[in-house]
């Protein structure tokens, strides 16, 4: 069996995009988590070659990527992306840009799943990655019919945008009534509620992360387990 290496279900929107995307897809897998803490940023080198989690071990192969695990699994489970050729190449293109897009939604609403934060304000920037991901969403959900992103099918693509609904959650983010139905729908999901409810047990902190929604807005509640 392989093992997947996750950090803090709090905080790892990375580690979030195999772990949900194996469990739905129903691929076992052993877990195993390790914290993020105040120490260096590249705390797992003895496991992942970057120093980062996600990290996929399997026998002798690692992949410690969410994007190239992902990609991995698909070579033994083609259900990992849409069988049609437009939703596939739709499905491939919008997880990318996940990847490597949405700067300021990322350091803005950083993922902390077990508090809600009023933002102070939404800035030029974070108002466009919010419109570009409404645009983005609803296009999936219009072109191949929903409920899930390229189809009636829950695939990589839906995978990499759940810690986006986590911070839809965190942040009250405001979107358009289909896109918010599809967060809402993500963050029904039953494995999706295992993560939360897990995170929720976490007494690990991370300080720069928690200032980080310090400085994004005003936190309103905190559902996490102290220490």
């Amino acid at each position: 069996m392989v093992t997947l290496y996750v950090a803090n279900k709090n905080y790892s929107s990375w580690s979030l995009r195999p772990w949900i995307l194996m469990r739905e897809l129903g691929i076992a897998f052993d877990e195993q988590v390790r914290p993020f803490t105040d120490g260096p940023a590249l705390a797992f080198g003895d496991v992942s070659p970057s120093g980062r989690f996600p990290c996929l071990v399997d026998g002798e192969t690692v992949v410690w990527d969410s994007l190239a695990i992902a990609e991995y699994l698909a070579e033994a489970h083609p259900q990992v992306w849409p069988a049609d050729k437009q939703a596939r190449a739709f499905a491939r293109s919008a997880a990318a840009e996940m990847h490597s897009s949405f700067p300021h939604l990322r350091n803005i609403c950083g993922m902390n799943v077990g508090i809600r934060v009023e933002l102070r304000e939404i800035p030029a920037g974070l108002a466009t990655d919010i419109a570009r991901l409404d645009t983005l969403w609803t296009e999936g959900l219009t072109r191949f019919g929903g409920p899930f992103l390229a189809g009636d099918k829950f695939t990589a693509v839906d995978a990499f945008y759940t810690a986006v609904a986590f911070r839809v959650q965190t942040y009250d983010i405001k979107l358009s009534a289909p896109a918010a139905a599809y967060a809402r729908r993500l963050l029904a999901l039953p494995a999706m509620q295992d993560w939360y409810a897990a995170a929720l047990k976490e007494t690990w902190r991370k300080q720069a992360y928690e200032n980080e929604a310090l400085a994004a807005g005003r936190i309103v509640a905190d559902y996490r387990q102290t220490a």
